[in-house]
């Protein structure tokens, strides 16, 4: 049974394993805990009050958290926010708060799960989160000068010592991370300083690669490697650096930089694989000249009819060395043990696989968006919570590029090189792999199933904010 208050604004709901032995339940039950009524009607009012009471008693005596709803606290023109309190709401600093409407406002994929991560690990990979979006909106932005852009990107992480450091004359949809950086600065000066030393040092690395490359197009595959790693291979290392510190994962998580970088380049290449037209409509270009000057004049002749072919070689080459990461990928999830980390880790990762699954010799990259179906998201997100799950789906993603390549030749020839690989690689050890000792396959399940609800109840009140996505 799953207990949920279902409301007419999208809900990220944090699931925790609740012991209703104490009702009349004859079993342990698996609750998704909000304490946001609906009002909306009994039809959408689906929850249990028994298996909600006793929730409540277990949080209250653990002194773990419900989801609350802001919408009584801030005055927002639109009350559709929420965050996951780490006690109570009115322990919560107003800082705090703010930072997790920001989180909400700027990530339409890693709210829900960053606030389903466990401990003090939540907070600070929403404050991390929070200072590269803040970043990543002053590379974006093109109405700042670039003799303004170039400095601020170089010094951005000596602002998160600054009190009273913010920029007010962004044009980016997600300036408000500037406009109230005080805000996030502070929170990120009373975390722990093992996470403020790992969430500086990011963001100095990351800001320096991205005034690098300010202006500067992708040549060489070397220099498309370097400019994912700025962007987000530098991502991936944080991450597992803050998964070591918060000890929720072994030290050998953050030490091991090939391997996180790894995780990050293959998100990226993805994300830049996938988004060909909206970059070239944008006036941005990422694809790397080295690749594409094999078939084209210009990256833009791809969009062009008569250029299909050539289009959808340089698509598979570009898609082939993206799958080269995945072995990494398969290595670095092996070592996770904290289910909450390892969800937070393996649902982008599948989600990319089968991403490029979607785009492999496909002419609709290069006409309008490649998206997977949501039925098929929505699999994903439930299914991929122990590694032998993942390893399946790997498996099937890898076995579909492989059947669609085509015809003879070196570029096929190297992709399916890679495809037996990773079909190698992700082959079942033979049983399902728990997490260790830690919570039941089923608390994943509800923890992404609450996820999905999120953004399918995002679409269906057709919210107009933006939301970040891709890179």
């Amino acid at each position: 049974m799953y207990c949920a208050a279902r409301s007419a604004w999208p809900l990220a709901v944090r699931a925790m394993q609740c012991d209703s032995r104490c009702s009349a339940l004859p079993q342990p039950r698996i609750l998704l805990c909000t304490i946001c009524p609906c009002h909306q009607g009994t039809r959408s009012r689906q929850y249990c009050s028994p298996c909600l009471s006793c929730c409540a008693q277990r949080a209250a005596a653990t002194g773990q958290a419900l989801l609350v709803a802001l919408t009584d606290v801030e005055k927002m023109a639109t009350p559709r926010k929420l965050f996951f309190a780490t006690a109570t709401l009115d322990s919560m600093s107003e800082t705090l708060r703010k930072c997790y409407i920001y989180l909400n406002q700027t990530s339409r994929s890693f709210a829900a799960v960053i606030q389903a991560l466990d401990g003090d690990l939540r907070q600070a990979v929403c404050i991390f989160y929070l200072v590269l979006r803040a970043l990543d909106t002053v590379e974006d932005d093109m109405s700042i000068p670039l003799e303004v852009k170039i400095p601020m990107l170089q010094n951005f992480h000596t602002y998160l010592y600054q009190p009273e450091w913010r920029y007010s004359q962004s044009q980016e949809k997600d300036r408000q991370v500037l406009e109230d950086f005080p805000s996030i600065s502070l929170e990120f000066r009373l975390l722990a300083k093992v996470y403020q030393d790992v969430i500086a040092n990011i963001c100095h690395k990351m800001g320096t690669g991205m005034a690098e490359f300010l202006g500067k197009k992708v040549g060489s595959i070397k220099e498309w490697d370097m400019y994912c790693h700025y962007v987000a291979g530098l991502v991936g290392i944080g991450l597992s650096r803050l998964f070591s510190a918060s000890e929720l994962e072994d030290p050998v998580v953050g030490k091991d930089t090939e391997l996180a970088n790894s995780m990050g380049l293959f998100l990226q290449k993805t994300n830049i694989i996938r988004d060909y037209l909206e970059d070239q409509q944008e006036g941005r270009e990422f694809w790397p000249q080295e690749v594409w000057s094999k078939y084209a004049e210009k990256l833009s002749d791809f969009t062009k009819p008569p250029n299909i072919q050539a289009a959808l070689q340089c698509l598979n080459e570009l898609i082939t060395n993206a799958l080269q990461h995945v072995p990494d990928v398969i290595k670095y999830l092996s070592r996770l043990h904290n289910q909450s980390v390892f969800n937070f880790c393996a649902i982008p990762q599948v989600m990319a696989i089968a991403t490029l699954a979607a785009c492999y010799n496909n002419p609709q990259v290069f006409r309008g968006v490649v998206k997977i179906r949501k039925g098929q998201a929505v699999t994903l997100m439930l299914e991929a919570t122990n590694m032998e799950a993942v390893k399946g789906m790997i498996r099937q993603y890898t076995q579909m590029i492989g059947q669609k390549v085509p015809g003879a030749g070196s570029p096929g020839a190297r992709t399916q090189q890679i495809v037996v690989k990773v079909e190698s690689l992700s082959q079942s050890d033979g049983e399902l792999m728990s997490r260790g000792h830690l919570s039941p396959i089923y608390l994943s399940l509800a923890v992404f199933l609450a996820a999905v609800s999120w953004q399918y109840w995002q679409t269906l009140t057709h919210t107009s904010e933006e939301y970040v996505h891709g890179h």
